[in-house]
């Protein structure tokens, strides 16, 4: 080990001086950068609360042009309670009714599942019950209880249907008896 140099005292101030220089430089900086990542979060949180407020006001538009479309159809509901009508008049203004609110559901883009015939997927139809028949194969839909419905390759609603299943096969052995 060589010994340390001693040094004065001029050149101890000197370095101490040297010193807090350096840090008073170093706290500027720290404070100039903990300033710009103050007003950097409370940009970020303002452009949040933008795009929060612009999605609600997207969705409330979306929306309210879908139920201005619904508006007829409540229209034309009261015009058929509103008067005498007969029975097949009922009838056919709610059948006109239900045809133009499966074209306004249509035309936003959702559409019925397939069911009847269709092999069973639990991911868009709902069984709540398996019936024994031979007119559909096995594992295929026999009847649909509930329509479901997609909107946008997404299920709303499962179709609630009733699954086919073929017969237990029990053999009936017929002996052949002739005459003696």
């Amino acid at each position: 080990m060589t010994p340390k140099k001693k040094s004065s005292k001029k050149e101890l101030e000197q370095r101490i001086e040297e010193l807090e220089k350096e840090l008073q430089s170093t706290a500027e900086l720290s404070a100039k950068y903990l300033n710009q990542l103050k007003y950097a979060k409370a940009d970020l949180e303002n452009v949040q609360k933008q795009n929060q407020k612009r999605l609600i006001d997207v969705m409330e538009r979306a929306n309210g042009e879908l139920l201005e479309k619904l508006l007829p159809l409540i229209d034309e509901l009261e015009l058929l309670y509103s008067k005498d009508a007969e029975k097949q008049r009922l009838i056919e203004g709610v059948k006109m009714v239900h045809g133009k609110l499966a074209r306004l559901i249509e035309s936003e883009g959702i559409t019925q599942i397939e069911t009847v015939g269709e092999k069973f997927d639990p991911f868009k139809h709902e069984a709540i019950m398996e019936v024994e028949t031979l007119d559909v194969p096995d594992g295929c839909i026999a009847e649909e209880i509930r329509r479901g419905y997609v909107f946008k390759d997404k299920v709303l609603r499962a179709s609630v249907v009733k699954v086919a299943r073929a017969p237990d096969v029990v053999e009936i052995k017929i002996e052949d008896n002739q005459d003696e």
